[in-house]
């Protein structure tokens, strides 16, 4: 029998059984349905502001700020003589700030101290470049020339280095200007705890056309959804230090994440019908060879394709293509309006770019489609379907469940996502985690260890090796 032969048969016999194709089309209307499981109630309180960046994305945007306003071009020069937080925050800045205004997500460039990063020049949130490596600087500058911001460092305020040059486009005339303190939670287990740091600035030195009023201290961001507040027995604040000042002051600048926006949600989990549908799948994939096993029906199909091999092959392939065909029709279809309606409810949901999104939902389907292979592989080794469905969950259902438990210890979450064949939900990650900005990266927020693709590559090794196994024993036994 040709190999086309071959394909057409388990084709129809696939859609002679109708338990089989209803099963795929279970497992689409879950992908489809699913994500109408907790949607129900009142929508979350929102009076906490998700501020948005330049770049359409949700930003972090609370620090202390002690400002003056500076018309057209000019600098500021400080020395920054201590930088100290409560819970030892390697994140904790403290350094000097050009913003673009008072807006919530206004552009701004910033040169700064951290707590175990080094000085740092950072501009509108997404932006990050690390000073010289070494210790010993302390003294900080921004320059402004127009729309062009310069952040220089000095370990001695004589020499400097130049750490970045950035332009902020649209840069109004006149923007605040002046020194900044922040301190992010840090994070400590599966959670943060907030912190707050205090720096000591020596006497700011200014050239250009600066206010003559006095410098002026406030809480930016104090009622957005990323600022966690301030430990309990501290606040924010400046006291004068002969002509510098001592500040204090918690929350951060840059880029948010799952964990800053709590009442947030991401594209990735209106997929959430993937586990069951993972589960229906299984067991249609089991089923394919070991009920012909149980019912000796394997005997005539051999007799009509002798090669063994080719058989295993067909059954594959065909399994395969429906199971890919039918959950991503569900998927590109039923997310785009849960999207919607969910965003009808007053969820804020994370923004996600149209490629990552379809990446997303083929990616869903590609799972899918080879986790059920995995099964018919699995199934062809022990011929048994309780067994071979018991062995699939175990390895593959049980490991991401574990991995999407919120008290599941990071490093085990992190683990399991990477070295078994849960990695593959990777693909459904569309939340970006971020070099400087110290979050809570777990599976339970959408974070996975491994690429997308590399993640699904994981599954895929699994799969081919069980294929491989499943064939040779599958020619050298009885039928």
């Amino acid at each position: 029998m040709s190999d086309a032969l071959l394909l057409r048969s388990e084709w129809t016999k696939f859609r002679s059984v109708p338990g089989w194709w209803r099963g795929v089309a279970v497992a689409a209307l879950m992908i489809a349905l699913f994500p109408a499981v907790g949607l129900g109630g009142a929508p979350p309180d929102q009076t906490s502001q998700v501020p948005t960046g330049p770049a359409g994305t949700p930003v972090n945007t609370a620090y202390y700020l002690v400002h003056r306003a500076l018309s057209g071009d000019g600098s500021i020069t400080v020395a920054v003589t201590t930088l100290t937080s409560e819970r030892g925050s390697p994140w904790a800045k403290a350094g000097l700030i050009i913003s673009a205004g008072p807006e919530l997500g206004a552009r701004y460039a910033a040169i700064m101290m951290t707590g175990a990063h080094g000085v740092r020049m950072q501009h509108d949130y997404l932006s990050d470049r690390a000073g010289p490596a070494g210790g010993g600087v302390r003294w900080l500058r921004l320059t402004r020339e127009g729309e062009v911001i310069t952040g220089e460092a000095s370990t001695d305020g004589s020499t400097w280095s130049v750490l970045d040059t950035v332009r902020l486009p649209g840069l109004a005339g006149t923007v605040r200007a002046g020194l900044f303190v922040a301190c992010p939670p840090r994070v400590e287990g599966l959670g943060t705890a907030a912190d707050v740091a205090t720096a000591a600035f020596d006497p700011p030195r200014l050239t250009g056309d600066w206010s003559p009023a006095d410098w002026t201290g406030e809480q930016v961001g104090a009622h957005t959804a990323g600022f966690a507040g301030y430990a309990p027995g501290t606040s924010g604040g400046h006291t004068p230090a002969g002509d510098g000042f001592t500040v204090t002051g918690a929350g951060d600048i840059g880029p948010a994440t799952r964990a800053d926006v709590p009442i947030g949600a991401a594209a990735g989990d209106l997929l959430i019908g993937t586990f069951p549908a993972l589960v229906v799948l299984v067991v249609i994939g089991t089923l394919m060879i070991t009920s012909e096993f149980r019912t000796g029906l394997i005997r005539g199909t051999l007799s009509a394709s002798p090669r063994r091999g080719r058989v295993l092959a067909a059954k594959a392939t065909v399994l395969a293509a429906v199971t890919f065909a039918a959950t991503l029709a569900a998927a590109v279809l039923a997310v785009p309006v849960w999207l919607r309606l969910v965003r009808g409810l007053g969820v804020y949901v994370f923004p996600v770019p149209s490629g990552v999104l379809l990446r997303a939902e083929v990616g869903t389907a590609a799972v899918l489609a080879v986790t059920a292979v995995f099964a018919l592989g699995v199934g062809t080794i022990v011929r048994r379907g309780a067994t071979a469905v018991t062995i699939v969950v175990a390895v593959t259902v049980l490991p991401y469940l574990l991995a999407l438990t919120p008290f599941t210890p990071a490093p085990l979450a992190l683990w399991l996502t990477r070295v078994t064949p849960a990695a593959a939900f990777a693909v459904q990650q569309t939340v970006t985690p971020y070099a400087h900005v110290d979050g809570v990266y777990t599976p339970a927020l959408g974070y996975y260890p491994l690429a997308p693709w590399a993640g699904l590559a994981v599954l895929c090794g699994y799969a081919a090796l069980t294929l491989a196994v499943a064939a040779v024993l599958f020619r050298r036994r009885d039928a």
